[in-house]
């Protein structure tokens, strides 16, 4: 009995020492920079994030170019126009809660809706579409979207 947990212990520190990560290579190690590991973010994520919002507090200003604003805003009115309303009232919930204006959440989802349809499997064009929006509630309605016949009638 105490030769086969011996047995089991050597075997269990065995395979635990090569679980881990091996030493790097000389030559082939990573410097940090200044202030320790900071998290890697995918090359152009942060720069165009922080274009966006240089764009908003230039054109916007106020609290509606604020990150947390246009962060709740621009997801409460994506998840509008996909349907998801509970979701949607809850980003809004906390859009408010920042000190957010809620009148340009109005304009701003009109601003989308008077854009006409979109293809439904582009997320990328829904993204589009809310931020010009957002940055431009009186943007004009596009030509190919003034093309498009309605698909009601009045009766």
């Amino acid at each position: 009995m105490a030769a086969a947990a011996s047995t089991a212990v050597v075997i269990f520190l065995g395979h635990a020492g090569s679980a881990q990560t091996p030493e790097p290579k000389p030559g082939a190690q990573r410097q940090q920079p200044e202030g320790g590991p900071q998290r890697q973010q995918p090359e152009g994520e942060a720069p165009k994030k922080i274009d966006e919002y240089a764009e908003a507090a230039k054109v916007l200003g106020g609290p509606a170019a604020n990150p947390e604003c246009m962060w709740f805003g621009r997801r409460a009115i994506s998840l509008l126009w996909n349907d998801d309303l509970d979701t949607a009232f809850r980003h809004l919930e906390l859009y408010e809660r920042f000190g957010c204006p809620p009148e340009h959440i109005q304009v701003t989802f009109r601003c989308v809706v008077r854009q006409g349809k979109l293809d439904p499997k582009s997320g990328e064009a829904l993204s589009a579409r809310v931020h010009a929006c957002w940055i431009n509630p009186a943007l004009e309605p596009s030509a190919a979207a003034a093309s498009v016949p309605p698909t009601t009638t009045n009766r």
